[in-house]
Formats: structure tokens, sequence, C-alpha cells
């Protein structure tokens, strides 16, 4: 019989999405939610990969998925070297920087780990990432922070920020690489991109502390003050990380992460959540300003998606804010199961082939140090 299941995964901060598609054939999602005081324990995210990789074979046993017809376990990429947009399969290398969290701690680490382990005991399956959070697509002058100790990088939500940039493309009758478009992502952390003609040309690093802040990340701060907080804080290295991402933002305001309860609070009348909320969606219609510069004003359509663009407070805010630069759609929720069985299908179906993760596939960025 064939093997034409595929597994997809996909952890977040506080959830592992899983989800099973035979071709494109949707078969089932689950969302498991991990309770915050479960995850505090602990110090990493891959010390969680045990506990959400028994999850998720729970999920598919109880599911009934049979485990000889599984073609495919794909994950969504985590924090490993820059490479550029594709469906790359789980090697020795990309294992390695992984586990070894070369690129920072993310839970989106762990969805190559699964895959890699889960591999194991599916008989027929392979195991790949497709769209990694470190696709790297900048053009040479967005590199360029201000500093050449500091350069800036491409992380951002590449999978879902590409997936619905083509799911958009599509509803027009069009191709993506024919379009310009600011695509902003709404969830733990916010990504606001400048898509030109098929490339994410620019956009923030909503992992490292650029950009809007967002339920725990803290976004763009002064530079200043951090930097004296830094040597007069008497906080350590991992301490200030996570202020900035995971204990910021949202959470350093109100004392929690959930988006629905600012939403509700705020409606009701909630003072403080309602500014907070309001410069949320204030710094993200900067963040779209600044990309609209990016982009020269030529811009077909602003798309907002993510989890909190389910928030029409939010998302009103944001289109009185930026509807003159172009019109703006809501996608709300993400698209990333659906991208990724895409990516499945595809690659099952010889319509593609998978990338390898390499040091020669590795994008180098700028070598200021070489130039007259």
């Amino acid at each position: 019989m064939e093997a034409d299941y595929i597994l997809a995964i996909n952890p977040g901060a506080t959830s592992t999405k899983i989800a099973v598609y035979r071709t494109n054939k949707f078969v089932f999602l689950k969302t498991i939610r991990h309770d915050y005081d479960e995850l505090s324990k602990y110090k990493t995210s891959m010390e969680q990969l045990d506990l959400r990789l028994k999850l998720v074979l729970k999920e598919v046993e109880e599911n009934h998925v049979p485990f000889d017809q599984v073609g495919l376990i794909i994950a969504r990429g985590g924090l490993i070297r820059p490479i550029e947009s594709g469906v790359y399969e789980v090697n020795d290398a990309m294992v390695k920087d992984l586990s070894e969290g070369l690129m920072g701690d993310h839970a989106s680490n762990l969805g190559g780990l699964i895959a890699n382990q889960l591999r194991d005991l599916f008989p027929n399956a392979g195991a790949c990432i497709a769209d990694p959070v470190v696709v790297d697509e900048l053009q040479d002058v967005a590199r360029i922070s201000g500093h050449p100790e500091f350069p800036r990088t491409s992380i951002f939500h590449a999978l879902n920020q590409k997936s619905t940039a083509r799911t958009y493309a599509h509803s027009r009758g069009m191709e993506y690489e024919d379009l310009n478009l600011i695509i902003a992502h709404l969830g733990s952390g916010v990504s606001v991109g400048a898509h030109k003609k098929g490339r994410v040309v620019d956009v923030n690093n909503g992992l490292d502390g650029e950009g809007p802040f967002g339920p725990e990340r803290s976004g763009t701060l002064p530079t200043g003050a951090l930097v004296r907080y830094c040597f007069e804080s008497g906080k350590s290295l991992e301490e200030v990380k996570t202020m900035l991402a995971g204990k910021g933002g949202l959470f350093a305001y109100m004392g929690y992460k959930d988006a629905t309860t600012l939403e509700k609070l705020a409606r009701e009348g909630n003072a403080k959540a309602l500014l907070i909320q309001d410069a949320m969606a204030y710094q993200i219609s900067k963040e779209i300003g600044a990309m609209a510069s990016v982009l020269g004003g030529e811009i077909h359509a602003i798309i907002l998606t993510g989890g909190i663009a389910h928030n029409p407070d939010l998302t009103s805010y944001i289109k009185e804010h930026v509807s003159f630069i172009a019109p703006v759609f809501i996608y709300p929720g993400e698209d990333e199961m659906r991208a990724l069985a895409q990516n499945g299908a595809l690659l099952l179906k010889g319509q593609i082939k998978a990338k390898e993760y390499s040091s020669e596939n590795v994008v180098t960025g700028l070598d200021l140090d070489s130039m007259e």
C-alpha cells in the first residue's frame, strides 16, 4: 500500500500542533496546549523534547494513523543557519545545530528534532522541514544596522508569511512573484515583512528584539536604557534575554500572554488593557509604514495574519492607520499546517526536491571587510 500520509508538526511557544493529511486531503488536526506553569519548569526548549514527543506520538496513536502508510513527517523549521526558502531534509548537520541551539533557543527548534525521532518509528517516512524561521532573502542594504558588530539578521514567521502571500495571490489570479506585499504576522511574536516579487527583502527580527512588541516579546527597546540596565541591574545574560523574548511585551505589562484576555478586558473598559492593546497596534502600524518605504510605495496589498489578527479592535486600529498605503486584507490565524502539508505533497509527488542542509547552502550575508 502506498505511503501517502503526511504528518505535519508545528511546535509553538505554548502549543504543539499536529495534522495528518493524505496527500492534500485533510485527515485530522490537533492542537496540544501546554500549561505555562508546566513549561516554566524547563530552562530551555530543548528540555521539552521528550514531553512534546510523547504527546505527539500519543495523538497519532489515538487517531489510528497507520504507521506504515506515513510517507513523510514535515515540521516547522527552527533556528538553524540562514538558508534560502524551500524544503530541507532533516540530516545530522541540522540535528546538531538544532540540538545545540546554534542560532538561539526557540520552540520551533523542536520541530525537526521531533520529526527526526519519529522517523525511526515510521518505516516508510522521510523527515523534512519547510521554510524555517531563518529564511534569509534580505537585500544587502537591509543588513546594515548602524554598527558593524551588530548586523541585522532575518528571523521571522517565514512559513506562514510565504503561505499567506501565495494564498492571497491565488485569490487574485496572480503569482506571488509578481506582487509587492507587506505582511504582518501577529502571534506570540510580531514580524512585518516587505515581500518584493516573491522575496522578503526586509523584515524585523521579532525573536531577538526588533519591531513591535507582542504577547511575550519586547520588540525594539530604547538602546541606551537597555545597555544601562544590562550593566546596572545585576541581571544575568539569560535573565535579560528572557525579558526580551519570553517575559517581555504584553506579559511584562499585564502579567499574562493571552491576547484574548487583553482583548476582553480592553472591550470591557479596562484603561490599561486598552492602552497596551492600542500601543501594540500603533507599533505594528509604524512598522508597516517603514516597510512601505522599503517598497517605494508600490504595494499591492497589506496583509494581517496570525492568531492576534482575530481581534477586530486591534486590526481596525491598524487599518485606520495604514489603509492609505494599500488595501488591507485579514487572514486570521496561522495557515502553517496546510502550508507544511502542501510542501509535503509536492515532495511526495516529485514536483519539488528536498534541499540539503549544509554549509554550502548557508546564506552568508555581507563581508564588509572585503569591500573597498
